[in-house]
């Protein structure tokens, strides 16, 4: 199964619609649409799990979270991103994690981009 993404409430609309053009087969789940904005990061990832979606954060606040979550239930995977990261990068990395790895080998992992 491909990797499904979600955004969290920090990830740019702008990254989310850049990969949405360059290809409309992701499925790139906004916070918005989620129903994130103003939830605590337990919270955020608890949805994310129950939704099968890997999590797009910023690296500043997630990490920790994110390895006291996985000590209780899994995650489809949490990607740790940089604010100043430029969109293209973000995008083409996504891109690539998108269309050379399966759902699978995200469980309960943390990658910080760029890989």
């Amino acid at each position: 199964m491909k990797v499904r993404f979600q955004a969290d409430a920090d990830r740019h609309q702008m990254i989310v619609t850049a990969l949405m053009r360059r290809e409309p087969r992701v499925d790139f789940q906004t916070a918005t649409a989620a129903g994130l904005a103003g939830l605590l990061d337990p919270h955020v990832l608890e949805r994310a799990a129950t939704a099968g979606r890997v999590v797009s954060h910023d690296r500043s606040t997630m990490p920790q979270p994110f390895a006291a979550f996985i000590q209780n239930q899994p995650s489809a995977g949490l990607l740790s991103v940089p604010q100043h990261l430029p969109y293209a990068v973000v995008v083409a990395e996504l891109l690539l994690i998108w269309d050379a790895s399966e759902a699978e080998e995200w469980i309960n992992r943390v990658a910080y981009l760029p890989l």
